[in-house]
């Protein structure tokens, strides 16, 4: 069985100026309203928008180490540092934010191993 395919929701809720859209998340209403109705395509397809949005910069604490980085604009293209790396949903535990550099690229590893092919 497949596990779910998570909610973008970053659990700080703040529509922008017309109302359409979440600042943080950056679904508009009718995704957030539709999501538990979704299809695993609906889903995917909010996701790969999502995804293809340039990136907010913001100041940002890791939600696992505690350590304070920037987000958004440290890589090539004014893209964040995170956009070079594989992509694991969702971003953070338990819908929490980002993670620093040195805890995403340990979850990466740690996806990696477990997604690993037993060698037996």
């Amino acid at each position: 069985m497949k596990p779910p395919i998570p909610s973008p929701c970053q659990q700080r809720c703040q529509l922008d100026a017309t109302g359409e859209h979440c600042l943080s998340c950056r679904r508009s209403i009718k995704e957030i309203a539709g999501w538990p109705g979704f299809s695993d395509f609906e889903k995917k397809a909010v996701w790969n928008r999502l995804l293809a949005l340039p990136p907010q910069v913001e100041a940002k604490q890791c939600q696992r180490c505690g350590d304070s980085f920037s987000c958004g604009a440290n890589g090539p293209a004014n893209s964040c540092w995170c956009a070079k790396l594989p992509n694991i949903m969702p971003l953070g535990e338990d819908g929490k934010d980002c993670l620093c550099p040195s805890c995403l690229l340990q979850a990466i590893a740690r996806a990696g191993s477990d997604a690993a092919p037993d060698p037996g």
